[in-house]
């Protein structure tokens, strides 16, 4: 498929993120991109950096005209009346009080929905009600290509700013991963799978990569950022269900061919030393023979590490390939990782950085 411009300048969910807090509150941004990389999960981002509004979700998939607004009869003394339009209460707009709007799978809703919104998005308006002056709204919908649904009228994208996000990739999920306790195991296969991030509109054939959403197959579950996180939640209840269990909840939540090599690859977990052998014996606890076991444990360290154990966490990093170090380091270094200040504390490891010509001052907190 042919690269368009808005394809080619697709941008992260961090920078839609910018573009929303810099712009939002003049232009609604509306974020087209891939099912499932986390386009939703922007609302409760923009809450954080910003307090004091109020963060506001309408699902467009479950509306219909007269979920937007209702009519409310006033009679007046002189027997003479009017009609006054109330809104959904999920819309927000009578807050007396900045709010942000997400206006989520905007074009999978019925034309009527679409026209509804059209001024509140447009305009800040709905009905007899203005939106704050500092009130933020954007929205959100799949991308046209993957045939769910998704179009957009002419008329309609007039009034908007398009963009679309970009697929994360390995890395960037990874990221995202760590801050957010996915299982090591997943982090690590995500990290050995580009395909599992590939863009099905680079293939033709979709055969080609059966990890991933194609909309000419029949795949009931493939891979996307969103299923690999219920595949982790899937990892941290293993104890209580046999393996033939866990693999069957894999298929059944990445896929077939997805699934059947994730639990291949979970199989390299016997390789792994356990985190108490590392605490007490860094210089002779296992060290895995296979790069993924290798990258499992040290997600799996990434993710335990606490302050009491983090010289023995770099004397133990220290007997891993450079490739491995130079993983936990930009593990480290993640924006959003919780144990930082810890590790960037301790005097092993910013010998480590010297010795490596790392520079983390800049992500000191």
């Amino acid at each position: 498929m042919a690269m368009t411009a808005k394809r080619m300048y697709a941008q992260p969910l961090s920078e839609c993120e910018n573009m929303i807090l810099a712009n939002g509150v003049k232009q609604t941004v509306l974020l087209q991109g891939h099912m499932g990389i986390g386009k939703s999960a922007l609302l409760g981002a923009l809450a954080e950096a910003l307090p004091n509004h109020l963060p506001c979700y309408f699902d467009c998939t479950t509306k219909d005209l007269g979920d937007i607004t209702i009519p409310d009869l006033r009679h007046l003394d002189d027997g003479s009346g009017f009609v006054r339009y109330l809104t959904n209460e999920e819309l927000g707009v009578h807050n007396d009080k900045p709010i942000i709007l997400m206006v989520d799978e905007y074009l999978k809703s019925n034309p009527s929905v679409k026209l509804a919104l059209t001024r509140v998005m447009y305009e800040r308006k709905i009905g007899s009600y203005t939106l704050h002056p500092e009130s933020i709204i954007f929205a959100t919908t799949n991308l046209g290509e993957e045939g769910v649904g998704d179009l957009l009228p002419a008329h309609g994208g007039n009034r908007l700013t398009v963009v679309e996000v970009a697929k994360p990739t390995p890395d960037e999920w990874v990221e995202w991963g760590i801050a957010n306790e996915v299982d090591p195991i997943v982090l690590a296969w995500a990290r050995n799978n580009d395909r599992a991030f590939a863009d099905f509109r680079d293939m033709e054939d979709p055969d080609d990569n059966d990890f991933i959403y194609h909309p000419r197959s029949q795949r009931a579950a493939f891979v996307t950022p969103r299923s690999l996180e219920a595949a982790s939640s899937w990892f941290k209840v293993r104890d209580q269900i046999s393996d033939r269990a866990l693999q069957a909840a894999l298929i059944g939540t990445i896929g077939d061919a997805a699934g059947g090599d994730m639990m291949a690859f979970a199989r390299l977990a016997d390789q792994l030393p356990s985190i108490d052998s590392i605490k007490s014996d860094p210089h002779g606890a296992v060290v895995p023979t296979s790069a993924g076991a290798v990258m499992m444990v040290v997600y799996k360290v990434l993710s335990t590490l606490e302050r009491d154990w983090v010289d023995q966490c770099m004397d133990y990093m220290l007997r891993l390939s450079k490739e491995a170090q130079g993983v936990f380091a930009n593990g480290v270094r993640a924006k959003k990782y919780a144990k930082q200040s810890i590790v960037m504390q301790n005097r092993k490891f910013t010998q480590w950085a010297m010795d490596n010509n790392y520079l983390f001052t800049a992500d000191v907190k």
